[in-house]
């Protein structure tokens, strides 16, 4: 197993990328994921008239803020403190491998963390990035969607669902690459389904997008979520949709490269959180089908 721990080892050091599909460059969606993404972030940031009582431009929850800060914590540390040998062995501990659930490649014990690591690992890849622009490019995302499901959920739903969609997206990249050595970074997935859950009340009327109708405030975010079904048929879910999935396609086939030459896009991982996010949004969600949430969002 020394040579597959070797094998690892170098594609570790590699940082393989799992930039977001949303930032391809042009194509069918683009216009469309840019709208969306523009109007939930003016949203966020509650475009008011600008007094001195006013509340802060940027006022996004704190759950958003916190996860900001532990991403760009993590990667200072790989950059600023670790070796470029203890940032490999960092790799290959916390970021996800398929290889790990290979019987006949673990035998020998070539990575680290042991059992442990075969659980956190559906996890801990979300909190590393490949380099400053992967982790900026996953924050622009982050943002917007983040905070409109931050807002809703509250800090603990927020921080379990985000959990859940990350390890759906491990497992969706699990079952499409058995027995892959290379590791698999990068919060895509989790934001997929970020991203998924948020199409399920965004476009309701009263919603985060009232924006566009000059209806803006704090009950945005508590209105009663569209049905699943509903959500499947509605023409706005379904052109985002379309638009979403054929980026990622594009980015899969090799159409359109975003990743330096060798670094594999892990979209595979993008569609298994967006699904996730997408069917598990009704467990996590705190808003009564009908009538209104009275809690505070966090």
């Amino acid at each position: 197993m020394v040579g597959a721990e070797k094998q690892t080892a170098q594609a570790a050091k590699g940082r393989t990328n799992v930039l977001p599909f949303v930032l391809v460059g042009a194509g069918p969606g683009k216009a469309l994921l840019a709208v969306i993404a523009v109007a939930a972030y003016l949203d966020s940031v509650r475009c008011r008239r600008v007094t001195k009582r006013s509340e802060p431009i940027f006022n996004l929850p704190p759950a958003v803020v916190a996860t900001a800060a532990v991403l760009i914590g993590i990667d200072a540390l790989r950059a600023l403190v670790l070796t470029e040998d203890q940032d490999a062995q960092f790799l290959l501990t916390f970021a996800f491998i398929p290889a790990r659930y290979d019987i006949d490649l673990v035998a020998g014990g070539a990575f680290p963390g042991g059992f442990g690591a075969d659980l956190w690992t559906f996890f801990t890849y979300a909190f590393l990035h490949a380099d400053l622009l992967h982790i900026g490019l996953n924050l622009a995302w982050l943002l917007p969607f983040g905070a409109a499901l931050a807002r809703r959920f509250g800090t603990w739903r927020y921080t379990a669902f985000m959990l859940v969609v990350a390890a759906a997206g491990a497992f969706a990249h699990l079952i499409s690459h058995p027995g892959a050595m290379v590791p698999m970074i990068g919060a895509s997935a989790a934001i997929s389904g970020a991203m998924a859950a948020a199409l399920r009340f965004v476009f309701q009327p009263g919603g985060p997008l009232g924006l566009w109708r000059g209806v803006s405030n704090g009950h945005a975010y508590r209105v009663p979520a569209a049905s699943l079904s509903a959500t499947l048929r509605d023409p706005r879910f379904l052109a985002f949709f379309g638009a979403w999935l054929g980026l990622n396609l594009l980015v899969g086939l090799g159409s359109v490269s975003i990743a330096e030459q060798g670094q594999e896009i892990a979209w595979q991982a993008h569609i298994g959180g967006f699904v996730a996010g997408l069917f598990l949004f009704n467990l996590f969600d705190p808003v009564p089908k009908h009538g209104e949430f009275d809690a505070k969002p966090s």
